[in-house]
């Protein structure tokens, strides 16, 4: 049986109906997953390994048998350690079914299914009992719950129903604990992740929302590779501090819970951002020791391990607040079940009698539910703003008729604070509708900018009071946008509103174009690396199905991933390979291209690098990829405003760097379908 699901096409802008059929491939959705990066993870294989031996060691001393109950057990790779290791028996626990019967396969692959029992239900279903999912409680709790947040998968929850229903009293636990750290900073650079920044343009100020600037912001957490955020840009303001421990081993609580820690401030400045990550100890003594600390904590940086399961995670202080050096402060963690949430006090006027402990954060604003993090930086860049303002400059005119199509755009305020005749701007929802709204009336400018909440295809000259456009501008930027050239969804709708057009109209920007370079990645390729082995622990994690289902190169589909956090070296030049006109309109029939790049630097090419360039104009571009010139050595500097797209090679290439061998390349933009359609090749001369 098949059925159809609409979706919304993120390019075209179309409802596309895309079939989906019982023999849906769940594998590709294992294989986007991070399951390969885990089993690359050298470092956490170990150290568990380490951990389950010891814990199998100590219930052994005591002459009992090892019952072991691994909750998440993913593809089964921590309960054939326990087997490995001495166990006598083991619970795999995997709620979701395809990764249930992938560990099935794995487990019987690798001769483990006798003492190894997988049970395809969530952990807080399992029954204990002569007719029950388990024959007895289990002495040995193993788990792998954690994400960047430490307890954002559901760990408390699921720790403290297995203590309760699954594991006996004075178990052992791997890992034995969890602890939390954090440190107070001042960072120009992550705040402007979470605040709106004034905006100069022309000598007039465009003022943030009084609202935004008193906002909690987003409730999710910013998690990042903070080992990418260079030391240089941020001004610690407190030591780093131990918030809480979770000790696994005994009963746990999801219940609400606040930590505090005293510090001396080490410097002034303003208190605005925490940074946190946290440690495992896979053992009582705290001997065996998995941290996810960034690479800067290290004497050695390069010898941290890698890992994009766990990263680090930012929090952003509702308000930011200056310190002064030497003063007495407090840093209060709080967490639910799922979240942690950071405030800052004076110790010196707390009193825990009148003291309320922050709610968890949530927008008021709506600035914050309208644009991402990402899009507040990309935002607060300056040296972007004055882009786009000089290219307004450039094309208006004091009878200039301005329509925007962006979401949550700026741009049709800067066209007003320019004088133009009149801006409208077509808004893709209410909510960024009202942002605007209340961002012209803070600034009192309202009606300078007539928002219309209406689909461009739908826009009529009387919603224009009967005058045409003379400038059609967008950034483009559309919340609905993955990968880089889903931003065409602008040519859709200069297509669309081609008749409300004057003849001699401006696009701004006028063009755009589709770039991309060979690369070789430090970290990233672990991510869709070949699993036939697992790092750290000798075993065939994946059965040839599940294998083929994780080379995620079978799809041939490029991928969204922000380069800046992912480090990688340039092996050819960088390349133009498609031009898109928005001065026209959009083409009935494909546009292909074909080329090639030759190596020009030594290295191991893992895929190609893709994003798009802006034309503004003929002589302003705005990259959201490269900002800047490859090094001799291949090192590249990314925009951290937007992803970039990656096509992952299907196997990794040896490039000697002497240009006999190149990347030949082949795409086609279907218009109908909005697809940019890609296919890589190495060639050798």
């Amino acid at each position: 049986m098949k059925t159809f699901c609409g979706r919304a096409n993120p390019t075209s802008g179309a409802l596309d109906w895309v079939e989906e059929s019982e023999e849906y491939d769940y594998h590709q959705e294992i294989a986007r997953s991070c399951y390969a990066d885990m089993l690359h993870d050298h470092d956490r294989n170990v150290k568990y390994y380490q951990g389950i031996r010891a814990a199998v060691a100590r219930v052994k001393a005591r002459g009992e048998k090892v019952i072991v109950l691994d909750i998440g057990t993913g593809t089964g790779l921590l309960s054939m350690m326990a087997v490995t290791a001495g166990a006598d028996f083991c619970y795999a626990v995997e709620v979701f079914k395809p990764m249930a019967e992938a560990a099935q396969c794995i487990v019987e692959k690798n001769g483990f299914s006798e003492k190894i029992k997988i049970i395809n239900r969530h952990s807080t279903d399992v029954t204990v009992g002569p007719d029950g999912d388990m024959q007895m409680k289990a002495n040995v709790l193993i788990t792998e719950l954690f994400d960047t947040e430490l307890i954002g998968e559901g760990a408390l929850p699921s720790y403290e129903h297995a203590h309760q229903n699954l594991v006996q009293e004075g178990c052992e636990a791997v890992p034995h604990r969890a602890t939390v750290y954090a440190q107070l900073v001042e960072s120009e650079l992550l705040w402007s992740w979470a605040q709106l920044q004034p905006v100069e343009v022309e000598g007039a100020r465009l003022a943030p929302l009084p609202d935004v600037s008193r906002c909690a912001g987003a409730h999710s957490v910013c998690d990042i590779q903070l080992s990418q955020v260079s030391p240089l840009s941020f001004t610690p303001l407190s030591p780093l501090c131990t918030m809480f421990s979770v000790d696994f081993s005994k009963p746990v609580s999801s219940a609400f819970r606040s930590h505090s820690s005293q510090f001396v401030a080490q410097s002034g400045g303003r208190a605005q951002v925490v940074l946190s990550w946290w440690d495992l100890d896979m053992d009582p003594s705290g001997s065996i020791v998995c941290t996810m600390a960034p690479s800067w904590t290290y004497p050695q940086p390069k010898m941290a391990p890698w890992r994009d399961h766990w990263m680090q995670s930012v929090y952003f202080l509702s308000v930011e607040r200056q310190v002064t050096e030497g003063e007495e402060l407090s840093l209060t963690v709080c967490h639910d079940d799922y979240s942690l949430w950071y405030s800052l006090r004076s110790h010196s006027q707390q009193d825990p009698q009148t003291d309320a402990l922050p709610s968890r954060p949530c927008c008021t604003c709506q600035a914050h539910l309208v644009w991402t993090r990402p899009r507040f930086g990309e935002l607060n860049d300056r040296r972007r703003t004055e882009n786009y303002v000089s290219a307004l400059r450039s094309v208006l005119r004091e009878d200039s008729v301005c329509l925007g199509v962006s979401d949550g755009s700026l741009l049709p305020v800067f066209a007003h604070m320019l004088g133009a005749k009149k801006v409208y701007s077509l808004e893709s929802s209410r909510m960024s509708k009202q942002v605007i709204e209340q961002m012209l009336e803070a600034n009192s400018m309202k009606g300078g900018v007539e928002l219309l909440e209406i689909r461009p295809e739908q826009l009529t000259t009387n919603d224009l009071g009967a005058e045409q456009i003379s400038v059609l501008m967008g950034e483009p930027y559309f919340s609905t946008s993955l990968l880089p050239w889903h931003s065409l969804f602008f040519w859709y709708c200069r297509t669309a509103l081609a008749g409300l057009l004057r003849p001699d109209a401006t696009i701004l920007p006028c063009s755009a174009s589709l770039h991309m370079m060979a690369v070789e990645f430090q970290d990233l390729w672990r991510i869709r690396a070949p699993c036939g082995t697992c790092e750290g622990f000798d075993v065939t994690p994946m059965d040839e199905m599940v294998q083929r289902s994780l080379d995620f190169h079978e799809s041939r589909e490029a991928e969204p991933h922000p380069l800046w956090e992912y480090p990688c070296r340039a092996l050819t030049q960088s390349a133009e390979v498609m031009t898109f006109d928005f001065t026209q309109c959009l083409p009935q029939r494909p546009i292909s291209c074909q080329g090639s790049l030759p190596f020009i630097r030594m290295g191991r090419c893992h895929g190609v690098a893709l994003w798009m360039e802006y034309h503004l104009t003929d002589d302003i571009t705005v990259s959201a990829g490269l900002i800047g010139p490859i090094s001799e050595q291949g090192e590249c500097e990314w925009s951290r405003h937007r992803k970039q797209g990656v096509y992952f090679l299907r196997s990794p290439w040896e490039s000697s760097g002497d240009g006999r061998a190149a990347v030949s390349y082949s795409f086609t933009f279907e218009p109908t379908s909005g697809d940019i359609k890609m296919d890589f090749s190495i060639e050798s001369q």
